[in-house]
């Protein structure tokens, strides 16, 4: 079994809260909240267990399924029966049929000298499906749960509900901390798979840094050794996790469906994707990709300069779904006839020019926790800059605010290809580029996977220094 990696962030912003529940045993309202987010298969729930594991208090995890209000109490009661709590055969002698008598009970039975945990899991689903649940959550919280020295960590995947659960015009508006869990960093994916830092970076593409995908990929291996091991597997979580999480979140027959396929399969601009998604209606379309942008399963970008723009366009937000829908999904039958061989050879056919456009919101990432350093400032904004023709390109721009800068601190490109250096000439098109941006001498810099070739740049960096920027503390 592979030990725990990564989380060390998480793992302490827990541990501290469950320390001031501690400290508080024996006041008024010992009792702290966390809503805990993130998309569906980074790890929250592995990462509650190992939490529950560390700390070892008495415990109740209850993880809502999306069925009726009166099957997620049968579920609860289950879940109480299982837990580790001290009283929890009260649940059984008095069996609650409403959920705010199933919170009373739960208050009841919670110690009141030693602290414990409750753990709710899914909860957009008992938001969708239980009238009310926002309002009796926030009556049992503030008359009764608060009120003892329990921490109650309520978890979702579905991100635009959880942001809602704790917003001004709702019930539960300011009753817990919110807390982010996003997927494993390059540098716990470096540490997790023994990788260098470039095939790091590759495998950050490949498994979006999912730790169940994570887990499939032998340590040591490359992309090519991982993908041809889980082409070969039909139960594979790289073949199967994107389908099951968008199975959750869109319904067969929803047109978000089409039009996320689209923008998969490398359409970036709005007529293009109407266009690849069967010719859309606008308002279809327009409607389509908001439900997206919301979930935060596709990102809406505008160039980053000094003028504003209408040039929008869409990306996949998370890099194992945009592997996914690139290569797998339009061959999952190809697949599962057990010739993955032929999705192989088709991905190494396209894997250099896909991974040089995949890789450019991961090293944006990487340079805003890198900087400032001796060469450059901090910047407040990274995006890129394009026009509607593509004739200048930028891939790197740094500004004091986004997308309309003031000021532009900084322009560079990425070059992401195995051999191939960053030469001279491609710093010559950086700077007719920047010339076509702007007339101030704006510093250049460069990425480049393989090194740097030419002189006359402010600064350049490389796989090492860009994973070096996940290994600081934050």
């Amino acid at each position: 079994m592979r030990r725990f990696i990564g989380r060390d962030r998480e793992l302490r912003v827990l541990h501290n809260v469950f320390q001031g529940v501690r400290d508080a045993v024996g006041t008024a309202k010992p009792g702290q909240c966390v809503l805990m987010r993130g998309r569906r298969r980074v790890g929250k729930s592995s990462l509650v267990e190992e939490f529950l594991r560390r700390t070892e208090v008495p415990n109740l995890f209850f993880t809502a399924s999306g069925g009726t209000a009166e099957d997620e109490l049968t579920e609860l009661l289950d879940a109480v029966a299982r837990s580790t709590l001290p009283e929890r055969e009260l649940f059984a002698e008095e069996t609650p049929g409403q959920w705010n008598a199933a919170f009373r009970l739960l208050a009841e039975m919670l110690p009141d000298d030693t602290p414990s945990v409750v753990v709710i899991d899914e909860v957009p689903y008992l938001m969708e499906r239980v009238d009310a649940f926002e309002g009796m959550l926030q009556r049992a919280w503030d008359r009764l749960l608060s009120r003892k020295p329990v921490l109650l960590l309520l978890v979702g995947s579905d991100l635009s509900m959880m942001e809602a659960l704790n917003s001004y015009d709702r019930p539960f508006h300011q009753r817990g901390r919110e807390m982010v869990v996003g997927p494993l960093n390059p540098a716990d994916i470096s540490e997790m798979l023994e990788l260098e830092p470039a095939p790091a970076f590759d495998a950050a593409l490949v498994t979006g840094g999912l730790p169940l995908i994570c887990a499939e990929w032998r340590p040591g291996a490359d992309v090519w050794e991982f993908l041809r091991d889980a082409l070969d597997n039909p139960i594979s979580a790289l073949l199967v996790s994107a389908e099951r999480s968008l199975s959750a979140e869109f319904p067969p027959q929803a047109m978000s469906r089409e039009v996320l396929r689209a923008i998969g399969s490398g359409e970036r601009t709005f007529t293009n994707i109407a266009r690849a998604a069967g010719g859309i209606a606008h308002t279809t379309l327009t409607r389509a990709t908001e439900v997206l942008t919301e979930k935060r399963v596709v990102a809406a970008e505008l160039p980053l300069s000094l003028r504003p723009s209408k040039e929008r366009r869409y990306r996949v937000a998370d890099p194992y779904l945009r592997f996914w829908l690139a290569f797998l999904d339009p061959h999952m039958a190809e697949i599962e006839r057990m010739r993955g061989d032929l999705t192989l050879s088709r991905i190494k056919e396209r894997w250099t020019s896909w991974r040089g456009r995949a890789v450019e919101p991961l090293v944006r990432e990487s340079l805003a926790r890198l900087l400032p350093d001796a060469a450059l400032p901090a910047a407040p904004a990274i995006g890129g800059y394009w026009t509607r023709s593509n004739d200048v390109e930028i891939d790197v721009v740094g500004g004091d605010r986004q997308p309309v800068a003031r000021e532009l601190l900084f322009l560079g490109s990425i070059k992401w290809l195995e051999t191939a250096a960053f030469d001279s000439h491609d710093l010559a098109a950086l700077q007719r580029h920047r010339a076509a941006l702007t007339d101030d001498p704006v510093p250049l810099m460069a990425i480049s996977r393989n090194g740097i070739d030419c002189s006359g740049l402010a600064a350049a960096y490389g796989p090492e220094a860009l994973l070096s920027a996940w290994r600081k503390p934050s």
